[in-house]
């Protein structure tokens, strides 16, 4: 089960609350109610992830929209895994996560960029946080492209 952590619905909500806002202060669209009540289920529940499976087909549909509204993959073109490392420098994820990127479904994803955001190891998150701010999320973008918009 690929859990959706508390934290990337209320983003959800967010996006959504700003993308579409209240026409009158008072209601909000149908996305931001089925993201809404899953979020105050969670916090009755006092649970931290929501079953990306499991979730209502309204609310499922607006978080995978939010989603898409985010980088797909942390890499910053400095893959130390190719060179045998277990987890990479430039991104955090480990070997497998790296090789399996594509086929993980995007709770899995979310999974790995909270758990590298929270550990702020690796080297997106200090030494080239310019650099990743350059990052398009594409999953291994071609470096001269990141290292263009230095200049």
């Amino acid at each position: 089960m690929a859990g959706i952590h508390i934290t990337d619905i209320e983003s959800a909500i967010n996006w959504w609350r700003k993308s579409h806002p209240s026409p009158d202060g008072i209601t909000a669209c149908a996305q931001v109610l089925a993201l809404a009540e899953v979020y105050a289920l969670m916090v009755y529940y006092r649970e931290h992830e929501a079953d990306e499976v499991t979730l209502p087909p309204v609310a499922r549909a607006a978080w995978l929209a939010w989603y898409a509204s985010t980088p797909d993959a942390p890499c910053i073109a400095i893959c130390s895994t190719s060179q045998g490392d277990a987890q990479c420098k430039g991104c955090g994820r480990t070997f497998e996560e790296v090789q399996h990127w594509t086929a993980m479904t995007p709770g899995q994803k979310r999974q790995v960029w909270r758990r590298i955001t929270l550990e702020a190891k690796a080297w997106r998150f200090n030494k080239y946080a310019e650099r990743a701010g350059r990052a398009t999320g594409e999953d291994h973008p071609d470096p001269a492209k990141l290292d263009a918009g230095a200049a």
